[in-house]
């Protein structure tokens, strides 16, 4: 019998023996799939020339095949690395990313998320640091029906609801590594206020000063808000102390790069008269001189899972078997040695 119109996804799950929500999860790349039924699917989609139709299915659910991200990070390099491992996630699907910065300090912002998310009927959306920090947004997603998930420097959520890396533990052993290296003045600069990332950064420095019964005087810590310029600001207030700090740990690279400028501006070397770490591990880590040592903060990748958990959540009775928890590592680069002076 000669076929008339264009094959469905009715079409395809019959002919392949399957449910239709298996026909889904093959077309999403879903992970919760095995790879004789995958191939088997994709063979039919193949024979029948399936293309698939996502308004069509966007109507039937009521929901646009639109992934969000909301963010308020004031670090352009962040907010990129989020997108591209979303971008990894969603490619070959019939997903989209639509991106939505907020001010999480607006009297109105949570009204106005409302707003963009019934607008827009997002299938999911992904919270980036700070805006995930806040309780209040998560049941804002709950209270409309919109799935989510929170990516955080610790835990925020249960596991499906989740990413998370382990900043406390990486910063403490970043931390240890300038102690090892016979460094007793460390000075920091500390994240925004609001922040969990610079909470758990910072309780990880101090954490391991303390173990090591090192005292950390107030002086020694200066604010920073994750930028260029808030480093170097903090920077020449450090290097301004008598005796100044052999050794200072910037809660991201962006800050830490601007401790470098300051201090190459006094004419000192790096790493001969003070030493520097950093945290994110972005590319301007490895580009200035000497490069940087770091704490390889694996946002990309958190994205990534967060992206796959937002698509398989939207099957009601999956086991998502995407990872919650994510490890920083030290990136010993040459911005760190044994102090010169004591």
């Amino acid at each position: 019998m000669q076929r008339t119109g264009q094959p469905t996804i009715n079409d395809v799950a019959r002919i392949a023996g399957v449910s239709k929500k298996t026909v889904s999860r093959v077309i999403n790349r879903s992970p919760l799939l095995g790879d004789d039924t995958r191939r088997r699917v994709e063979e039919v989609i193949g024979d029948l020339g399936y293309i698939p139709n996502p308004q069509a299915r966007a109507l039937a659910l009521r929901r646009n095949f639109l992934i969000g991200l909301v963010h308020d990070n004031p670090n352009a390099q962040t907010v990129m690395n989020v997108q591209q491992g979303m971008l990894e996630a969603l490619h070959d699907t019939e997903f989209e990313m639509v991106v939505r910065p907020v001010d999480r300090g607006s009297a109105t912002m949570l009204d106005d998320l409302r707003r963009f998310l019934e607008r827009q009927r997002l299938y999911g959306v992904l919270l980036m640091p700070p805006v995930s920090e806040n309780d209040m947004v998560a049941k804002l997603c709950r209270a409309i029906g919109c799935r989510y998930v929170r990516m955080g420097s610790a835990a925020l959520d249960d596991s499906p609801h989740m990413v998370a890396s382990n900043d406390r533990e990486a910063v403490r052993g970043a931390t240890e590594y300038l102690l090892a290296q016979g460094h007793k003045r460390i000075g920091l600069i500390g994240g925004p206020h609001g922040f969990r990332s610079a909470r758990e950064r910072r309780a990880g420095f101090e954490e391991a000063l303390s173990q090591a019964g090192v005292s950390l005087p107030r002086s020694l810590i200066a604010d920073g808000n994750y930028t260029f310029e808030s480093g170097l600001v903090a920077a020449e207030r450090l290097l301004d102390l008598v005796p100044r700090p052999t050794a200072v740990f910037s809660c991201n690279d962006e800050m830490a790069a601007g401790v470098m400028h300051a201090a190459q501006m006094r004419g000192l070397s790096v790493p001969r008269d003070l030493s520097i770490i950093g945290f994110d591990d972005t590319p301007i880590a490895a580009h200035i001189w000497p490069p940087l040592t770091t704490v390889r903060w694996p946002i990309a990748s958190m994205a990534r899972s967060a992206a796959l958990k937002l698509i398989a959540n939207g099957e009601e009775d999956d086991e998502v078997e995407e990872p919650s928890l994510f490890l920083s590592t030290l990136i010993r680069r040459g911005s760190v040695a044994s102090p010169a002076i004591d």
